[in-house]
């Protein structure tokens, strides 16, 4: 990041993120401007404001880029939250989906794909998106059908219709819901000569994993993608956006996948362009849902803030794991399980089904462009396409990264170079060696080194490869691997490796004292939309690693309790993920409702594909697992143990849910809040994290800490940490976010006290302190005589008030009445 090419305007101090939708529209967040305001964050954090689909609830499947989303209020409601947010001295940010677009039902609402649906290649949209016209019928294939084309119009399910239009009547073809374009000048024909004319093809929705001809998010055939490397593209989907940053009613954009897009780096430096020249006084702040893989860096040259936070969610949670609970978790998982196998090793053969079947399609494009390459390069002929396809498949189930960034016509940086190269090495040993030189063209290739430099199919296949290795991480990883393996389910999670038993303290500051140098105002986050657990339920869940024997006996015991309630069909693991489920999500008010949980362990066990699918659901298991579920949550016995469990490791998840949360919002960069999260929530995956949020509790709450009350519960106490620490950050921005933000450890005498300070390096203004590790803690005797060494004058900790002077302090002086403290440099 260079400040020739990128200088934000303004970089908030913290954010609060509000899923709008038609649930929670931009009035409902303006309600709410107060709360923040007191709080303390400096910026309401929007999902999508676009116009989405009907009925969307998320937001990221775009159907008009010139409106705002209608179902949450539309521009006038989106006004009315601006002038709220300004009201009280706050502003915005917003998500931005350059990536894809819905294809809709009906396709009408997109017009854009409308239009193409329509005219072809010949539409003025067709550039809008990535589709191959070079398909024997040149046509986009639709598979929405529940049986095959020639059954459909056996069954007349198929019908020639008209729809109104401003332009007036057009026809159209009708399939329940469906409803598509005619091609003019068709519709006197016979129905199947008519379907056959299109410019789409109707097909069963089964042949889109193997015959599907436009680009997609992942492997989700309803988000097509579209071309925001053409310039005319880029500008027409970001007009709207541009013109509220230059309104400043948007002051900064997080970007959606933008690994995804054919130059992540192009396309940021056309944003940070555009954006400077919407405000007249730099660009917006702008940070990547960028997942950055082991010590994978984000690459120095994008002009952008740094990423979303996932690299710092998995640093900050790792410093309250025990790594010497790796191997006992290991025993009893394998004990339980019966599975040996490494989660390398899941991994693979998860990215390999992927690779061969839900992404067929994309595979199949990229061994037609190095076939055809090869084809006509004398040198390159006899490497055939069943060679070609079989290096393409092991280059991309080795890959260990979401992709690497070669630009057509450049040189392939160095890090490039290593990944893909690295990537070949595993990939190798998977081939026959006759396939050793097939291997070397596609590398070479890949990285832009070999062939005819003039031959265009090069740059595509050099963009469509690294596309591809995306969605096959994804896939692969996140929404396959993560469920399939639960040593501690708390690991698998977005941007986080299972294997990577948790943080040190050294690892933890050199990360964050790269951070403060390379990314000072990157986001940092613990809980999203896309997170697999809230933070709070990873926090309990983390205490299982220092007390691996009481699991290990509760685990037996409560097995023991529920054999009533096992079917033959249930698998041990699933039984795994049921019970930590069950101590993660545990509440004030007892166990997870049956309906959360019975819709979770449908997701995670169809996302693991290996009892049930989502399109080939395994009724009799679904039925064992459901069974087991609504069996455990109605036995008085079962969770009578379940919840002795819970109270006996509250104190421990206390010290974990405060300390993680207080160490995000201490550390280098712009802590962002997830909607609710200020008091403790235990939400899974979306859509349970989706949940209406009760701000009026929170409202409650926070008022009463202002007027002086104790705290009640752990909710008071998380929201005194949020709130207070917010607030210390918005009153002194320039510890935090400014040039002089620095960080710099604070030396202890022991490993369960990490200490940092924020501001001048020499002079901090600022001192995190947290608890870590408590059982390990309580088993040396406490914090004794263990000290943390304050730089020199007068610090008042902002969560209790206690004064402190500088020099060797005694941990359990500053530590007396919470786990955590943030002590502020006294005036």
């Amino acid at each position: 990041m260079t400040e020739e090419t990128y200088r934000p305007a303004v970089v908030p101090v913290s954010t609060y993120r509000f899923q709008v939708q038609p649930a929670f529209t931009f009035d409902d967040a303006a309600a709410q401007a107060e709360h923040l305001h007191r709080l303390g964050v400096s910026h309401a954090y929007l999902s999508p404001v676009l116009a989405p689909a009907k009925g969307s609830t998320h937001g990221y499947d775009v159907v008009d880029h010139s409106r705002l989303n209608e179902e949450a209020g539309g521009r006038a409601g989106f006004d009315r939250l601006v002038a709220a947010l300004r009201a009280v001295g706050l502003a915005a940010v917003a998500d931005v989906v350059p990536n894809h677009m819905a294809v809709p039902t009906p396709a009408h609402e997109n017009a854009q794909l409308w239009s193409v649906l329509k005219e072809g290649p010949r539409s003025p949209y067709a550039r809008w998106f990535d589709v191959d016209w070079s398909v024997q019928d040149r046509a986009i294939l639709m598979a929405v059908l529940g049986q095959r084309i020639g059954q459909v119009l056996a069954a007349g399910e198929l019908s020639l219709d008209t729809r109104s239009t401003p332009q007036g009547e057009e026809h159209v073809l009708r399939y329940y819901d469906h409803v598509f374009p005619v091609r003019p000048g068709t519709e006197d024909l016979p129905l199947a000569e008519l379907v056959d004319r299109q410019w789409y093809r109707l097909a069963h929705w089964r042949v889109a994993d193997e015959e599907l001809n436009y680009r997609r998010f992942f492997d989700v055939d309803t988000l097509a993608a579209i071309r925001v490397e053409d310039r005319e593209v880029f500008d027409a989907s970001h007009a709207l956006l541009l013109e509220l940053v230059g309104r400043g009613d948007l002051q900064g954009l997080r970007i959606d996948h933008p690994d995804g897009l054919a130059d992540p780096r192009g396309y940021l430096r056309w944003l940070a362009e555009a954006t400077s020249n919407a405000t007249g006084d730099g660009s917006a702040w702008v940070v990547v849902e960028k997942i950055l893989e082991g010590e994978e860096q984000l690459p120095a040259d994008w002009a952008c803030a740094g990423t979303t936070g996932y690299d710092a969610l998995q640093r900050v949670g790792g410093l309250f794991l025990d790594p010497a609970g790796a191997e006992p978790l290991t025993e009893q998982y394998t004990a339980l399980t019966g599975e040996t196998g490494t989660f390398q090793a899941v991994v693979d053969n998860a990215k390999r089904e992927v690779v061969e079947h839900g992404l067929y399609a994309e595979v199949h494009r990229l061994v037609d462009l190095l076939s055809g390459i090869c084809h006509d390069d004398v040198d390159l002929r006899d490497h055939t396409r069943r060679g070609l396809h079989e290096c393409v498949v092991e280059l991309l189930v080795a890959f260990h990264q979401y992709r690497a960034y070669v630009v057509p016509g450049e040189q392939a940086p160095p890090e490039a170079v290593a990944v893909v190269e690295g990537a070949a090495e595993h990939a190798r040993a998977h081939l026959p060696e006759e396939r050793h030189d097939t291997l070397q063209v596609v590398v070479d290739l890949a990285l832009n080194r070999a062939g005819n430099p003039s031959d265009a199919r090069i740059a595509e296949f050099v963009v469509r490869f690294q596309q591809t290795c995306g969605p096959v991480m994804a896939k692969g990883i996140e929404d396959t691997s993560f469920y399939r393996w639960f040593r501690l389910s708390s690991l698998n999670e977005v941007g986080g490796d299972p294997t990577r038993f948790g943080t040190s303290p050294e690892e933890f500051h050199s990360f964050c004292s790269a951070l403060a140098r390379d990314w000072p105002a990157a986001m940092t986050t613990l809980s999203t939309h896309d997170t697999k657990r809230s933070e709070d339920v990873r926090a309990r869940l983390s205490v299982l690693s220092e007390l691996t024997e009481e699991w290990g006996a509760a685990l037996t015991r409560w097995r023991e309790l529920a054999t009533e309630h096992r079917a033959s069909e249930l698998d041990a693991r699933t039984e795994l993920l049921v019970w930590q489920t069950l101590f993660g999500t545990w509440g004030d008010e007892g166990p997870i409702g049956a309906e959360r949980l019975l819709g979770y362990l449908q997701k995670a066990t169809r996302e693991a594909k290996d009892h049930t699918t989502w399109t080939s659901p395994d009724e009799a298991y679904e039925a064992a697992v459901e069974r087991f579920a609504t069996g455990v949550l109605g036995d008085e016995a079962v969770l009578a143990a379940v919840r002795e469990f819970v109270e006996a490791t509250a104190a421990q998840a206390r010290v974990a849910v405060l300390g993680q949360k207080f160490v995000q919002l201490a550390m280098p960069g712009v802590p962002d809040v997830y909607q609710g999260t200020e008091l403790v929530d235990l939400s899974l995956v979306d859509p349970d994290n989706r949940r209406p949020v009760d701000y009026a509790d929170r409202s409650r709450r926070l008022a009463a800490l202002d007027d002086g009350a104790a705290p009640a519960d752990l909710h008071d106490e998380k929201l005194l940490v949020v709130s207070r620490a917010l607030r210390v950050r918005r009153e002194h921005p320039e510890l935090f976010v400014g040039q002089e933000a620095g960080y710099s450890p604070v030396p202890t005498t022991t490993g369960n006290a990490l200490a940092f300070g924020r501001g001048s390096v020499g002079a901090p203004g600022a001192i995190a302190v947290t608890t870590r590790l408590p059982v390990s803690l309580e088993r040396h005797g406490g914090w004794g005589e263990h000290t943390l060494s304050l730089p020199e004058g007068g610090w008042r900790d902002a969560f209790t008030g206690t004064v402190l002077s500088g020099g060797a302090v005694r941990v359990a002086d500053v530590l007396a009445q919470l786990p955590v403290a943030l002590l502020v440099r006294e005036s």
